[in-house]
């Protein structure tokens, strides 16, 4: 009985770091320094394009980026570019500010767009093991559809992403 009690004590002990953990909210800084709580913006469906500017579907994923900013203009549907590039100069993948702000500008992107150093909070957060990524929040800043991952450039994506986001406004 002993053993039992204890078991059920660790395992209400695993549940609640499990639940405080997933229900913890994502605060990113922009790169012009701003921080944006992703999760806690109320009434707004949040769409996270998750990439790097290294990667080079990231460049396709800035194409995307742009249709769904420009079909979402003046909505309640937030759209934000999450560069998971390294903060780290002595990173392979290594970029900073400037570097990103230069492949959001060459990639016209009308978007704000969020700093998350190697994707520490954004890619274990969403369970995401490809970047490309992008992840709908509902407007309680919930998961709202299965992150769409991986990106074949031959294929329209923000149709689906678009079904996705009118369902839940």
């Amino acid at each position: 009985m002993k053993n039992i009690k204890s078991l059920l004590a660790v395992l209400s002990l695993v549940f609640v770091l499990v639940f405080a953990a997933s229900a913890q909210s994502v605060t990113l800084t922009s790169i012009d320094g701003q921080k944006i709580d992703v999760q806690g913006q109320k009434d707004k469906v949040v769409v996270l394009a998750i990439g790097a500017s290294w990667l080079p579907l990231s460049n396709q994923q800035a194409i995307f980026i742009n249709k769904l900013a420009k079909k979402y203009a003046n909505s309640d549907v937030v759209i934000y570019f999450v560069a998971t590039d390294s903060t780290s100069a002595k990173s392979k993948n290594y970029a900073s500010d400037d570097d990103v702000r230069k492949f959001a500008s060459g990639n016209k992107m009308n978007v704000t767009v969020l700093r998350d150093s190697d994707g520490a909070a954004t890619l274990k957060k969403y369970n995401l093991d490809q970047l490309p990524s992008f992840v709908i929040l509902d407007k309680n800043g919930k998961i709202a559809a299965e992150p769409y991952s991986g990106i074949d450039p031959k294929s329209e994506i923000t149709i689906s992403i678009s079904q996705a986001i009118d369902k839940i406004r």
